[in-house]
């Protein structure tokens, strides 16, 4: 069996450097997307209350070119957003688990078809569907420092498709 290890680690300091990391994270899966225009992943946001999972995630979609407001799904569960590349369509299906009250509530709201799609699923709070969630590529974890905006941010890849994609972030300059 294949050693996949990628992880990229960084402190940030204001919301600005969070912002930063997140537009090369989607340089970098844009790219991945780009040049496997069928591919999927599935990439987890983990992290406390009030961490900026949905701040990482709205500079993420905006990076990839989603010019609209990204809005944070904690009552739709899922808000989708259609993106394109230079030459192809995908979709990242944003989805916020935290008011869920079972598991599988995500599976009956019809969400299960998403993790197929060309694109990606980012999931807030994955924990809330208790491993009924499809396995991930990427985890990104976000820990809130002591001041307002600070941040470490950490993104491991828990697939080779992931590993692809966080080895192409190190090439993409600051």
């Amino acid at each position: 069996m294949t050693q996949i290890q990628a992880t990229l680690k960084q402190y940030c300091r204001q919301e600005a450097q969070t912002a930063e990391l997140a537009k090369r994270f989607a340089g970098s899966l844009g790219q991945f997307i780009q040049q496997n225009p069928a591919a999927h992943l599935n990439i987890s946001l983990e992290g406390d209350l009030g961490a900026g999972k949905t701040t990482f995630a709205r500079y993420l979609i905006q990076s990839l070119g989603y010019a609209g407001k990204v809005k944070s799904p904690t009552y739709t569960l899922c808000e989708p957003y259609s993106l394109t590349t230079q030459q192809h369509t995908f979709t990242a299906h944003h989805f916020d688990l935290y008011r869920m009250r079972d598991p599988l509530e995500w599976h009956e709201a019809g969400f299960a078809e998403y993790f197929d799609v060309p694109g990606f699923c980012l999931i807030e709070w994955p924990e809330k569907a208790e491993g009924t969630l499809p396995e991930f590529d990427i985890q990104i974890q976000l820990m809130a420092g002591t001041q307002e905006d600070e941040r470490n941010i950490v993104l491991n890849a828990l697939s080779e498709l992931g590993k692809k994609v966080l080895e192409n972030i190190q090439a993409i300059p600051n």
